[in-house]
């Protein structure tokens, strides 16, 4: 039986909506209505309760060439209910609250069992526009025209449709303007901090760029116990109320932020005072011969060899959050490498397996140790969702909150045949 005689045998229809449409590189998102299609095999179709965005989607909304494509329908930070099921869907049933994650977590797999890895290899990630599973979109417009995919969830719709690999279902109890925030920046910060380098209690932390995830790694530090939280920026400003360029694909960002001490930052080095000292001096100078833990969160090979370069030898260990371009290679010194004892390693999603340690990082939440609402600073409704583009943009936020309608009942979509 396949998806589609599934979806007509179990009652499920085509739902009419709204979604914010990316039709050309740059250009406002279209506020249009669309069909969003039954799930098939493995699927829910969900109701969004609230959505955000951050540079991935500012980045891929900017892109005119490949891996780009458009009209597309963006967004992939988000919470919904979910309002259907589709054919072999066991973990969740209607009505379930659950954040909807980009990255994969299939739990059959080998990687996916074990504990050393978050990569899923029975359904690996890719910057793929259709489902995962059949290749193929769940949404057109009302001329038939189809809307691709983005980072297999598309948040920017009242509906959508997700594999269940791609969701985790939570406590309805928790705010929904909070729980969004984990399924993905925060997670990956934190998750940086808590599950790939594993910070201790007493450790040293530097992070190389004090953007959104830079903070959730100092957030992931300072909830691990480091004592000692290095921020390390081009502006001395930026440790109370200021301003920082960030380069991710070649895309340069020019955000601000809302002191970096709430996120438990304690020292700042500013990169444009440090002369012709090298910032890796600087660090060791600072720490006693280098910091235990390193984290790059701008997505620059210059700081990545930086940032290996800060660790401390014997023990220190220098992880990759930021993306650069797919050509850019990293150079060091083969010798440096083995007689140094240091660990250089990459996190896609923080090394968070997302059904268990979303569920973990939400308790920490609820019991006052993990702070997420100071990542919010502003919330828009949907209809002014390019508002929040601007103000990303702008360096005014953080992270927006979009509404779909906060007002909002658990009752379903308009249905059409």
């Amino acid at each position: 039986m396949d998806g589609e005689n599934f979806s007509v045998e179990a009652g499920i229809k085509p739902i009419l909506c709204k979604a914010a449409v990316a039709r050309k590189p740059g250009e406002p998102l279209v506020i249009e209505e669309i069909i969003v299609a039954p799930p098939s095999h493995h699927e829910v179709r969900v109701r969004i309760i609230c959505t955000s965005l951050c540079h991935s989607d500012v980045t891929f909304w900017k892109l005119k060439d490949l891996p780009a494509v458009f009209p597309r329908i963006l967004g992939h930070e988000a919470i919904g209910v979910v309002e259907s099921v589709g054919e072999d869907v066991d973990e969740v049933v209607e009505g379930d609250v659950v954040i909807p994650v980009f990255l994969p977590d299939c739990g059959d797999c080998a990687d996916c069992k074990s504990k050393k890895s978050n990569l899923c290899s029975k359904l690996p990630f890719q910057l793929s526009p259709w489902m995962p599973r059949d290749k193929t979109s769940r949404f057109t417009n009302l001329k038939g025209e189809v809307l691709y995919h983005f980072l297999n969830v598309s948040s920017f719709s009242e509906y959508t449709v997700v594999d269940t690999a791609h969701i985790v279902k939570i406590d309805p109890s928790i705010p929904p303007s909070k729980a969004f925030l984990l399924s993905c920046g925060v997670s990956t910060g934190v998750g940086a901090a808590w599950r790939t380098a594993n910070v201790e209690a007493g450790s040293t932390v530097v992070i190389f760029g004090l953007g959104s995830i830079g903070l959730a790694v100092a957030e992931g530090a300072r909830i691990s116990g480091a004592t000692k939280i290095i921020g390390v920026d081009v502006n001395q400003e930026k440790f109370e109320i200021g301003e920082v360029y960030c380069m991710i694909y070649g895309l340069m960002l020019y955000f601000h932020f809302h002191t970096a001490k709430k996120f438990g930052v304690t020292d700042l080095v500013n990169v444009e005072e440090c002369g012709d000292t090298p910032v890796s001096q600087v660090i060791n100078e600072m720490t006693g011969g280098g910091a235990d833990y390193c984290f790059e969160c701008v997505g620059l090979v210059s700081l990545m060899e930086q940032a290996y370069a800060c660790c401390r030898k014997g023990w220190g260990k220098t992880v990759i959050l930021g993306v650069e371009k797919p050509e850019s290679r990293i150079s060091l010194p083969c010798v440096d490498v083995v007689h140094s004892g240091k660990t250089l390693t990459g996190a896609l999603f923080g090394g968070l397996k997302a059904k268990s340690d979303i569920p973990i990082l939400l308790k920490r939440y609820m019991d006052k140790e993990l702070e997420l609402d100071k990542f919010v600073t502003h919330e828009v409704i949907f209809e002014d969702i390019n508002k929040a583009f601007d103000l990303l943009i702008e360096g005014k936020s953080l992270r927006c909150v979009i509404w779909m309608d906060k007002q909002a009942s658990y009752s379903k979509g308009v249905c059409i045949s």
